[in-house]
């Protein structure tokens, strides 16, 4: 073989033997160990001068010989000299510790370049048990002249993995043509190990003798001769700690047999290449020097075997190798041997059949000794390497599984870093889990489980190190978790005030279905353990009410309850309702998020065959025996607003019931199919309406059943604070006296009805003159109170944005409404009275009282709530306009809660601000009506 090939080519290609050597063995030779960073390879030019032929480049293969970055094994076979040598090349030399590193990219962690550079350690293992199961002479080259005592780690590890797959090995070789003893043991004989350490400029080799250094260890006489040389006596220091400490260890024991390898009793196993001179000059002459001596005294011819053996002295002479020097000692040395001459020493017993005879003790065993022919120990190499490098074959496949998987002997030797970062982390993890527990109440939400692991992984990461960091942390985060989910866990359910479920994860009850708390997860309503007084859609009835946490709870069960002891005979007027054409309708789907459309100013009536305007005919007004349909009212409005007159709609208190309604321009077939799930609010889909409204308008009677020198007669309010605010609306009636004047549009907008008791400007007569023929009743005080009320259930009265109606004397409320009917009005203020905590406490806009007087005079109603900042919604009755009624007090109950199809709109914070929260101005506007012409 002219040079040197990868293992997997050798085997599989044809075994050329010279006929002649056909039946002689073959010696292995394993070579392997770290090479510094040095531009060639010490071992590979070991093999340059122990076969004395360029074989390896000195200055390392090129990218093209060699692909791979984990271990590599090359062969080189000597016919000559019938050794086969085997070279292992991994991450411990240079070129491949290189090519590994560039493989590894910039963004790999910590663990993940550890698991990457343990899995070349363990390839590079698996080689090496393969080179001791295949070899009879092995050679540790290590590039510095001190023992690398990581060894004994390594060869212990190897020993227990040769142990784990030794059955395996011998099921391979059971069909091979060895002897019993190779099938039983699976290899030829065990190993024996050699130590080649390379001078690194700490010990120089002198010619006088002397060793001045104090290399050899003595007090004596530094002008003394030695018997040996500092190197061959530095030599004999390392044999005597390297058998030391594998005794130590129990790498080696008495019988040979039973150990990974032996080393020789009786023969020397270390090495010491000497190290270059310091002055190259002087080397160079010392050589020439050499080698004219050598040919002076060379004075017969030399035979064949000579000449070769001379040349090879002479190439190994030179300095680029640097791998032997001989010293003649002057005073009576011996002289140190050739690395030639150290290693065929052992190489003959090879060679001969002798075997190894390295057992020691009392009664020494024999151990078995095979010297296999070239193509037999091809065979078994093949097998094995099939087996524990490279599978290629189905037959093996299994096996090769096997031993694969036994790989995880080595952790325990080999990873000292991860065998401590396992125990850092596992005594961390229990003081996690007391931080994770400390303080911790029995059931508790998503946002304490958070911050308690968020302070576990703090003291975790106090005391965790090393590689198994990530790991264990995530493992706190699965017990942590598996502790919270395990009966631990909070509803996380939170109600429309914005208060958390008091009760462990449960399950919500069915229709029809019992609560089982016995259930696992329990079977439950939700409860927050919140309670708060609320009055009834009327007022006049004040009830305790549990924190709701869905819509119909909040703004239609509650009051639907108290309706049946209070207020359930009382006139009202129906908003519009879903009404299903279908046995099981769905929720319509939420709109894609987008700017909200605004049909606040759009009026919703119901179809006049539909049924919602036919359950509405039965509400008359017990006075006036005047029938309120929403279909009615929003005509009217529409007609008001679209800036038509009173005369062609005709008299709404006469000729309204006898008259055919028109259909409206707007109005729109709501869907029988799809219903709202949330509330009417300006972002919703045009024609679906939810299955009940959450607004209530009740007719509490005419309007002298106000008194405005007594007030709201009705529990719960504040003292003083029950007047509502009277309101001066201006009417215009015809008369003969303006039947020749101008007469004014009247639209129903603030500039037709002046402040009262103000003169108007106009033409009468001529430019200039003041009209004076108004009449005493142009002018009709109504009433209007925005009452607040909190959650213990005390209520009040605003007259401004900013204020609360205090009336101390006899006689009423003295502001008037008028500002705040032009204001937004807050849907949330603080409350009068504040409780003993730091937290204050919100009243909520919670009625609308409204006394429309006994004039021809109707007020439309038109409430607009915005319950946040923007872009939150604008939320509206399911009829936008409602017309109240002359000689009516009204009072319009506002929704308790408010939810759009994404969600609650929560109540403001004690950071946020208050006037986001708002009731938009507009909410009331007049609109008269005049009697037909006599």
């Amino acid at each position: 073989m002219a040079l040197p090939v990868s293992l997997g080519a050798f085997l599989q290609s044809e075994i050329i033997e010279d006929p002649l050597h056909k039946d002689e063995g073959v010696c292995v030779l394993g070579i392997f160990g770290k090479s510094a960073m040095q531009p060639g390879s010490a071992k590979e030019s070991l093999i340059n001068t122990l076969a004395d032929k360029h074989i390896f480049s000195l200055f390392g293969q090129g990218d093209e010989d060699d692909q791979e970055n984990g271990a590599v094994i090359q062969v080189y076979y000597n016919q000559d000299s019938r050794v086969l040598y085997l070279v292992l090349t991994s991450v411990f030399d240079n070129r491949q510790l290189l090519k590994a590193c560039e493989s590894l990219s910039a963004g790999v962690g910590h663990a993940e370049a550890h698991e990457f550079w343990k899995g070349a350690e363990k390839q590079h293992c698996m080689q090496l048990l393969y080179l001791f199961s295949l070899c009879h002479v092995l050679l540790l080259v290590h590039p510095t002249c001190s023992f690398d005592v990581t060894y004994d780690r390594l060869f212990r590890a190897l020993d227990a993995l040769r142990q784990k797959v030794l059955p395996l090995l011998r099921a391979t070789l059971k069909d091979t043509p060895v002897s019993k003893e190779w099938k039983m043991n699976c290899r030829p004989c065990p190993p024996r190990l050699l130590f080649v350490f390379q001078m690194n400029c700490t010990l120089r080799v002198s010619g006088s003798g002397s060793g001045g250094n104090g290399a050899d260890g003595s007090g004596g006489n530094s002008d003394k001769p030695k018997k040996h040389s500092p190197r061959r006596r530095l030599q004999h220091a390392l044999e005597d700690q390297i058998y030391r400490i594998f005794r130590k260890s129990r790498v080696l024991t008495n019988q040979s047999s039973n150990c990974l390898f032996t080393v020789p009793a009786n023969q020397a196993f270390v090495y010491v290449i000497p190290g270059p001179e310091e002055d190259p000059i002087a080397a160079i002459l010392s050589q020439l020097r050499s080698n004219c001596a050598l040919r002076e005294n060379d004075t017969s011819a030399p035979a064949p075997g000579q000449r070769r053996y001379n040349q090879m002295r002479h190439s190994s002479r030179q300095p680029s190798f640097n791998v032997e020097n001989t010293n003649l000692s002057s005073g009576g040395q011996l002289v140190d041997c050739t690395l030639k001459e150290f290693l065929w020493q052992h190489v003959e017993l090879v060679l001969t059949k002798k075997g190894f005879d390295d057992s020691v003790g009392r009664n020494p065993q024999p151990s078995h000794f095979e010297l296999p022919t070239y193509s037999r120990w091809v065979q078994v190499a093949y097998r094995l390497h099939q087996v524990m490098i490279t599978n290629t074959e189905e037959e093996m496949a299994e096996i090769a599984i096997k031993v694969q998987a036994q790989l995880k002997v080595l952790e325990g030797f080999l990873d000292a870093d991860a065998k401590f970062s396992e125990n850092r982390c596992q005594k961390a993890l229990p003081l996690a889990h007391s931080a994770y527990q400390s303080n911790l109440p029995h059931n508790y939400t998503t946002t304490v489980h958070k911050n308690q692991l968020a302070q576990a992984l703090r003291v975790y990461s106090q005391h965790a190190r090393g590689i198994a960091f990530q790991r264990y942390a995530v493992q706190l985060h699965e017990d942590c978790y598996k502790f919270w989910s395990n009966g631990h866990q909070l509803c996380e359910e939170r109600s429309l005030t914005d208060q958390h479920c008091v009760h462990k994860f449960h399950l919500l009850p069915k229709t029809g279905e019992k609560p089982e708390l016995d259930h696992n997860p329990p079977i439950m309503q939700h409860n927050s353990r919140g309670r708060s007084t609320s009055s009834c859609n009327c007022g006049r009835k004040q009830a305790p009410r549990e924190d709701p946490f869905d819509i119909q709870a909040a703004n239609y069960d509650f009051y639907q309850i108290l309706e049946e002891k209070c207020c359930g005979k009382l006139e009202r007027i129906q908003f519009p309702v879903f009404q299903a054409s279908t046995p099981d309708p769905a929720p319509a789907p939420a709109p894609a998020p987008g700017p909200a459309s605004d049909d606040t100013t759009t009026s919703r009536t119901p179809d006049p065959t539909s049924s919602a305007g036919g359950d509405a005919e039965h509400l008359k007004e017990k006075e006036g025996g005047v029938s309120h349909t929403p279909g009615d009212s929003t005509g009217l409005s529409l007609a008001l607003s679209l800036g038509q007159s009173t005369d062609s709609l005709g008299p709404y208190g006469d000729g309204a019931e006898g008259q055919e309604k028109r259909p409206s321009l707007v109005d729109r077939q709501h869907s029988t199919v799809e219903y709202l799930p949330g509330m009417l609010h300006s972002g919703c889909p045009k024609g679906l309406l939810p299955k009940f409204s959450s607004w209530s308008l009740v007719k509490l009677g005419p309007a002298k059943s106000y008194n405005p020198h007594a007030g709201l007669e009705q529990p719960g309010f504040l003292p003083g604070s029950n007047f509502l605010l009277p309101w001066d609306v201006v009417i215009r009636c015809r008369s003969e006296e303006d039947v020749g004047g101008v007469a004014e549009p009247l639209d129903g907008s603030s500039s037709s009805w002046p402040a009262p008791n103000k003169a108007l400007a106009g033409k009468r007569g001529g430019a200039g003159y003041l009209w004076r023929g108004r009449r005493r009743d142009d002018v009709a005080r109504a009433f209007v109170g925005f009452e607040y009320e909190d959650s213990r259930g005390r209520r009040f009265l605003s007259s401004a944005p900013d204020k609360v109606v205090k009336v101390l004397g006899p006689g009423g409320a003295k502001e008037p409404a008028t500002r705040a009917l032009n204001s937004d009005m807050p849907l949330y203020i603080p409350s009068p009275t504040q409780g003993r905590g730091v937290k204050p406490h919100y009243a909520q806009l919670a009625r609308l009282f409204i006394v429309v007087p006994d004039a021809p005079l109707e007020l439309i109603l038109s409430p607009q709530v915005q319950p946040g900042p923007p872009p939150c919604p604008v939320f509206h009755p399911e009829q936008p306009e409602v017309v109240l009624p002359p000689d009516s007090m009204w009072v319009l109950r506002l929704p308790y809660a408010y939810v759009t199809e994404r969600g609650p709109c929560y109540p403001p914070k004690e950071n946020q601000p208050l006037a986001s929260y708002r009731v938009l101005r507009g909410i009331l506007r007049p609109s008269t009506s005049s009697p037909p012409p006599q």
